[in-house]
This record gives C-alpha cells, sequence and structure tokens, in this order.
C-alpha cells in the first residue's frame, strides 16, 4: 500500500513539474482599430475574382459581337452538325463511305428546307388574294361593330387610319434610304450562308482532325479534361437538337392541323412558322401562336378565334408540362429558370441569333462546368457519346509524343 501511495505521490510531483516547466498561453491580442475583420476580406477576396471573371465573359461578349457575321454561320453550322449528325453516325456505322454520308446529310438537309419554303411560297400564293379580300372584309365589319357599340366615333376611326398612314409616308424616305443597307444585309445573310455550308461540310468530314488540333492548344496537363469537358458538352449539344426537333414538329403538327380544320387559311406557313419559332423556347411558341390566333380572328371572325387560342393554348400546355420537362429537361440538364433568363439575355444582346443561340450555349457550359468541376474526367467515368471527333486519341495530354498519338487515333 505504500508503494502505490509513493508512486502516484511521484507522478503527481511529476505532473507538476511538467505543467511548471509548460508557459501560459500568451494572451490573445485585441484587434487593432484598423485591422480588416476576416469577414471582410474573404469578401474582397471574392469581389476581385468576381470582377475578373465579369471582365473576361464582357470581352468574350464583346468579341462575339464585333465579329458577329463570323461566329453566328460558325453557331449555325455547329447547330446544324448537331442535327444531321445522329443520321450521318447512321450512316457510317452502316459501312457507308465518308463522302457519300456526307453528301446525303447536306444535300437531304438543304431539300428539306428548300421543301419547306416552297410550301410556304405555294400556299401563299395561292391564298393571298383570298386572306386579302377576306381581311378587308373583316376591317369593314369591326368598323361597323365598333360605330354601333357606340365606343368610338368614325370620325376617331379615320384619324386613327390616317395617322397610321402618315407614320408609313414619313418611314418611306428611311426605307428608301436605307436600300443600300438591305442590299448589304442580303450580300451578309448569302456570305453567312455559304460559311455555314462550308463549315458544316469541314466538320462532317475532318471533325475529328479539327477536334485534335483544338486540343493541343491546351497544355498538355489540361488535356484530359479539356478532352471529357467537350466531349460531354457535344453529347449535350446533340441531345438539344434532337429534342428540339421532336418538340418543334409536334408544336408545328399541332397548331398546323388545328388551323387547318378550323379553316384558317394558310395553315403551312402557320405550321413552319410555329416550327422555326419553337426553336426560341417559351417565347418563339407565344408569338408564333399568337399570330396564328390573330389571323384566325381577322380571316375567320371572333369564334374561329377563340376556338384557334384554344388550340394553341393546348399545344402550349403540352408543350410546358409534358414534352419539355420529360424529354428538354433530360436533354439539356437546365433549370425552366434559367432557360427563360438566359433566353431574355441573349435576345437583349444578340437579339433573334441570342434568342437562338442562348440556351445551347448556356447547356453546353453548364455541362463543361460540372465535367470539370467534379472531377470525372479523372477517372474516365465522364459520358462519351458518339461524337463527331471520335477518333480522338483517348491519351490526350498524357507522356506520350504527340505524333504517337496522332498515329493511334
Amino acid at each position: 500500500m505504500s508503494d502505490a501511495t509513493s508512486r502516484h505521490g511521484r507522478k503527481g510531483l511529476l505532473r507538476r513539474a511538467r505543467s511548471a516547466a509548460q508557459p501560459e498561453p500568451a494572451p490573445r491580442p485585441s484587434p487593432s482599430p484598423d485591422e480588416v475583420p476576416p469577414g471582410l476580406r474573404v469578401a474582397t477576396a471574392y469581389g476581385w475574382r468576381f470582377l475578373v471573371l465579369a471582365g473576361v465573359v464582357a470581352v468574350i461578349v464583346w468579341l462575339v459581337i464585333e465579329f458577329k457575321l463570323l461566329v453566328i454561320p460558325i453557331f449555325v453550322a455547329t447547330l446544324l452538325t448537331a442535327l444531321v449528325y445522329p443520321g450521318f453516325s447512321w450512316m457510317l456505322r452502316h459501312r457507308v463511305p465518308r463522302v457519300v454520308a456526307v453528301i446525303v446529310s447536306v444535300l437531304g438537309t438543304i431539300a428539306v428546307v428548300a421543301g419547306l419554303i416552297w410550301l410556304v411560297v405555294w400556299q401563299i400564293s395561292q391564298q393571298a388574294d383570298e386572306v386579302r379580300d377576306r381581311m378587308a372584309g373583316s376591317a369593314t365589319q369591326v368598323r361597323a361593330f365598333l360605330l354601333d357599340s357606340g365606343v368610338v366615333t368614325a370620325q376617331q376611326i379615320d384619324e386613327f387610319f390616317a395617322g397610321s398612314f402618315s407614320l408609313v409616308q414619313e418611314q418611306a424616305d428611311l426605307l428608301l434610304n436605307g436600300a443600300l443597307a438591305v442590299g448589304t444585309t442580303v450580300g451578309h445573310f448569302a456570305t453567312g450562308l455559304l460559311l455555314s455550308l462550308f463549315v458544316l461540310l469541314c466538320f462532317l468530314f475532318d471533325g475529328a482532325g479539327i477536334w485534335r488540333w483544338t486540343v493541343r492548344l491546351f497544355p498538355r496537363a489540361a488535356r484530359p479534361a479539356a478532352d471529357a469537358a467537350a466531349r460531354n458538352g457535344w453529347t449535350t449539344l446533340i441531345n438539344y437538337a434532337r429534342t428540339q426537333i421532336i418538340v418543334a414538329t409536334i408544336d408545328a403538327v399541332g397548331i398546323g392541323l388545328g388551323a387547318f380544320l378550323l379553316g384558317v387559311p394558310l395553315a403551312i406557313p402557320i405550321a413552319v412558322m410555329v416550327f422555326l419559332g419553337a426553336f426560341v423556347p417559351f417565347v418563339g411558341a407565344i408569338v408564333t401562336g399568337a399570330l396564328a390566333v390573330v389571323i384566325a380572328l381577322a380571316y375567320n371572325g371572333l369564334w374561329i378565334g377563340v376556338a384557334m387560342l384554344a388550340v394553341v393554348l393546348l399545344v402550349q400546355q403540352i408543350e410546358s408540362h409534358i414534352l419539355q420537362p420529360l424529354l428538354m429537361g433530360s436533354a439539356v440538364k437546365v433549370h425552366p429558370l434559367a432557360v427563360v433568363l438566359v433566353v431574355a439575355g441573349g435576345s437583349m444582346v444578340g437579339g433573334i441569333a441570342g434568342a437562338l443561340f442562348a440556351v445551347p450555349v448556356a447547356a453546353f457550359v453548364n455541362v463543361v462546368a460540372v465535367t470539370l468541376s467534379s472531377g470525372s474526367w479523372r477517372t474516365g467515368s465522364a459520358v462519351h457519346g458518339d461524337l463527331i471527333w471520335s477518333t480522338v486519341p483517348k491519351t490526350l495530354g498524357r507522356a506520350e509524343d504527340d505524333e504517337d498519338g496522332k498515329a493511334r487515333s
């Protein structure tokens, strides 16, 4: 017992000696009045980085606007490539020569566009006189209805039309003076069309070579990440184009068939406008649907106009609540609120072209950012679809020599 007591006594003495040997912690100095709070330092660090990113984005947007005559044809060619690539890749998988597959894809696209234009021009030429006469009669009926209701007087109606005619006359000089500008615009459009066709041919013929050259612009260590991110972005772009074709076709068939069954004129031009407008999510369907309702009201009267409005609303409800969530949501992986915001921002920055390309660009950037931030490219878990650059070597960015990687491709 005495030994145990002595051992405990020695341990206690040792603990007291150690505690006495250790210096007491220095008191924490009080913050100086001139010292920046830690929260403000963190906020400032985030702030200047955000300003740098905003500056980079602003420079990119400025360059796109300055070189829009070059950027828009490239974007158009990229979307066309995504549209025709499912059929193009199917032909390649079935041993069709690449030259034949390219010719069939390009000529097929041109034939579809030319066919739609011919149908629109044909029906407008067939029904233009009838539509003009019927709309003139409808305007007379509306005038009589307004006069009978007592809401406005004949003088007010005449003043309204006279003011409208004066406005047109005032703009006549501007229209005549802008003839040269119109000619320049037509020239730009033709140049852009030819450039888009040339870029489309290059993408289909040698997309793998173009992508190999693009990847080699990155540092060697960054090449695997850039390759995987771009592959995933391209897969998303193909899914977007494929899904948008389905959604636009359903909208055009539904509204065009409804116009035909209700006896509304220009059913084919209405369907084509709805098809093209559907490529601008939400906004395009509303504008083209409203145009169909206006034509029905002016040509067929109130009740047919109401029926046409019901058809447009039904088709748009099916698109908004069934097609967009099931098809477009899984293809683009962008929230509907983000879609509306990017379409509005794109239209403010680039007009119709900005609204058209806003969603695919946002979807591409979103997938690229997720791929890079998640690090899925390190483990090879990134989804590589059937891509136009499917012949790019998977070893880009490793320690092998570039020429060896090119030979393996």
